[in-house]
């Protein structure tokens, strides 16, 4: 098993920055691929970013590209989501999503994040 916590999450004008952070504790040595999605009211959950834990390998969704950073400190079992030139429409709760074992997946609390002036 594999346990999430997410934070970081919070209020911040368009143009700003946040970074999330997700610690991993459990049978974290099994992870293989760690992500990040979030979900907006009323829309469908939705992958941002998802990064190898041994390769460092990244892919990133469209909308987010250029602007948000994924990436991993496999010492302290620990992804990150930077995020910068924050807009309105990047506002949703923010999941983290770990792949471990033989195909299992855990999932955080998920942590707000809300872009407003």
């Amino acid at each position: 098993q594999v346990q999430l916590v997410e934070s970081g999450g919070g209020l911040v004008q368009p143009g700003g920055s946040l970074r999330l952070s997700c610690a991993a504790s459990g049978f974290t040595s099994s992870v293989y691929v760690m992500s990040w999605y979030r979900q907006a009211p009323g829309l469908a959950r939705e992958l941002v970013a998802a990064i190898t834990r041994f390769e460092g390998n990244t892919n990133y969704a469209d909308a987010v590209k250029e602007r948000f950073t994924i990436s991993r400190d496999n010492v302290k079992s620990t992804v990150y989501l930077q995020m910068n030139s924050l807009k309105l429409e990047d506002t949703a709760v923010y999941y983290c999503k770990v792949t471990y074992g033989l195909g299992d997946v855990a999932w955080g609390r998920g942590t707000q994040v809300t872009v407003s002036s």
